[in-house]
């Protein structure tokens, strides 16, 4: 099977929260149809943990989606507690979603902490460029446990993951330092198909089985809520960042 985790460049993505019991179901749905991650581990091999640190400006304009900051966002993301990091940018149009990535060793939060000027000279430069010129700094650490599982349809990468026990808290600067945070969506799950071209088969089934509706679905926006930050008004966070 393809490495559906590490695929690239753009797809469709459509968004869906569910409650508990369908989520449950759409489980036992998945996993009769859909093959595990290549990444997974548990029972049923496709379960990680995944922990993304969110950067801000301290306007919160990506937040708030003003201008250019609502088309993207910047973050490092980390799988279960593995000695590498992924630099990622997430584009979103009108359309689809593209992302750009880049692998880095975890070292990397030291060397983005220590240098004020992007280094044009290493594979992350790109990406601390951006923020220097973007005036992001990190603001939350997002975790997360997930289930993931995909196919291959006419050749291309089909995935679908489900989201819960969503957790932030607040951070001065880039680390993973394993603070739980508080919960987000306790009672909600995100779903989450991403393809690219028309809408497979296999996904039509499911959102008619399942009578879902498509709804913007942001673990980022959910999380700054919960810190206290309120959409259209200024920031007014409830828990205070942690060194």
């Amino acid at each position: 099977m393809v490495d559906i985790r590490e695929a690239r460049g753009s797809a469709s993505e459509l968004k869906f929260l569910l409650d508990p019991p369908s989520g449950d179901r759409l489980r036992d749905w998945a996993r009769a149809r859909l093959e595990p991650d290549p990444h997974g581990r548990g029972p049923f091999d496709d379960e990680y943990l995944t922990s993304s640190l969110y950067f801000d400006t301290d306007e919160r304009d990506v937040f708030h989606r003003r201008g250019s900051f609502g088309k993207a966002k910047y973050r490092i993301r980390r799988y279960g507690d593995v000695d590498v990091v992924f630099l990622e940018r997430k584009l979103r149009t009108s359309r689809m979603v593209v992302k750009r990535r880049t692998m880095m060793p975890l070292d990397v939060l030291d060397h983005l902490a220590n240098r004020t000027e992007p280094d044009r000279t290493w594979p992350g430069g790109w990406f601390h460029r951006r923020l220097v010129a973007r005036g992001l700094r990190p603001v939350c650490a997002l975790s997360y446990h997930r289930m993931a599982r995909g196919i291959e349809v006419d050749g291309l990468p089909v995935r679908l993951t489900l989201d819960d026990r969503v957790r932030v808290a607040a951070i001065a600067h880039a680390h993973f330092n394993g603070d739980a945070g508080v919960s987000v969506l306790e009672s909600q799950l995100i779903l989450e198909l991403k393809f690219r071209g028309h809408l497979p088969a296999v996904f039509k089934s499911l959102i008619e089985e399942f009578k879902l509706a498509a709804t913007p679905a942001s673990k980022y926006r959910f999380g700054m809520t919960a810190l206290g930050y309120r959409a259209g008004n200024n920031p007014s966070p409830q828990t205070s960042a942690h060194a």
